[in-house]
């Protein structure tokens, strides 16, 4: 019986010599130190409470009682010590702030190279006198096909890689159907510009089956292939540069006659065809690089929308928009427009 009050004396003792050795702690580090001194599993409590086997009954719940009431108050100690020194630390800290110093800017992020090919398209198209129009990425085979000259069976819609919804309904596969809704909608004059979605049945490294396309159309009396070529020869040089060189390869697209392919001097080379390390990997050392496919509106289209082809001509182009982003910023790969790679899109 008389070592149980000695048990309790040295509980209770350890509230005192830890408070003292708290209030002499400056620092975290130093609070820690205590904690398991007092509180860990080999502190000195835990030493104490390993002398209670040794008492009887009676003696055992009395200094187990003591022991908890120390335990909680050497807690209590402890955080009300850590609260303190965590205030102190946080008052050093302000003491130390300039709130007039700027602060960090967040990233506001950057808009995506397509988007911002698409605007300089349509911006240098619109300072030519082309107005904007849009439609629906879900068209009907008339308006996609057969309105462009294309009627069932014809060998051109296998070159469309056409996604169908059902036989008469199609995802767009050019936004050249706006050319039909405008004309229908409106006579003569007419200079619009069609940017938007458009869907095939294709993947592979350089194509995907959602890309974007910006097709133009002119229609006036007196058109001709002359106003053609000036006014391509204008856009492409507003965007790649005025020493850009501009040719004009006959082709075939069933909605325009005659037809041809519009290219430029290869933008890695200038148009010279290699580079130091040998053939240019871009034009496949010919100098030029095509951009887009354009011609003088076929009359069967003109009959579609009932335009008058003894009075009006037009001309139409449509361009990729993603083959011109990777051509005027260098992009060899069209998946990087796609995988999101945020060291990609923040170089835009």
């Amino acid at each position: 019986m008389g070592s149980r009050p000695t048990l309790v004396v040295e509980l209770e003792g350890l509230v005192g010599e830890c408070a003292a050795r708290l209030d002499q702690a400056l620092a975290l580090e130093d609070l820690e130190e205590i904690r398991v001194a007092y509180l860990g599993r080999k502190g000195r409590l835990a030493g104490l409470m390993a002398q209670l086997p040794a008492l009887d009954a009676d003696g055992r719940r009395e200094a187990g009682r003591a022991a908890n009431t120390v335990k909680e108050s050497l807690t209590g100690l402890y955080e009300a010590r850590l609260a303190a020194l965590s205030r102190l630390a946080r008052q050093a800290e302000l003491a130390d702030f300039d709130p007039t110093t700027p602060g960090l800017a967040p990233f506001a992020g950057s808009l995506h190279p397509v988007t911002l090919v698409t605007a300089e398209i349509c911006k240098a198209l619109g300072e030519l006198g082309f107005s904007i129009v849009t439609g629906p990425e879900i068209e009907t085979d008339y308006y996609n096909f057969e309105a462009l000259n294309m009627p069932p069976e014809h060998p051109a819609r296998d070159m469309q890689d056409t996604l169908y919804i059902s036989d008469a309904v199609v995802l767009r596969t050019h936004t050249s159907p706006l050319q039909i809704r405008t004309m229908l909608a409106q006579k003569p004059p007419i200079a619009v510009i069609a940017p938007g979605k458009v869907y095939r049945r294709d993947s592979d490294l350089t194509h995907t089956p959602m890309f974007h396309q910006i097709e133009g159309l002119l229609v006036d009396e007196g058109v001709s292939m002359a106003d053609l070529r000036g006014t391509l020869t204008a856009f492409v040089r507003r965007i790649f540069g005025p020493a850009t060189k501009v040719r004009f390869r006959p082709s075939f697209f069933p909605f325009t006659e005659p037809s041809a392919e519009v290219d430029i001097s290869c933008v890695l080379c200038g148009g010279k065809g290699s580079t130091a390390a040998g053939g240019c990997r871009v034009c496949k050392g010919t100098g030029f690089v095509e951009i887009l496919g354009c011609g003088m509106v076929d009359p069967n289209v003109f009959a579609a929308v009932g335009y008058d082809t003894e009075r009006y001509t037009g001309f139409a182009f449509g361009m990729g928009v993603e083959r011109v982003t990777m051509l005027k910023y260098g992009i060899g790969d069209l998946r990087m427009f796609f995988e999101n790679d945020i060291r990609f899109l923040s170089q835009f």
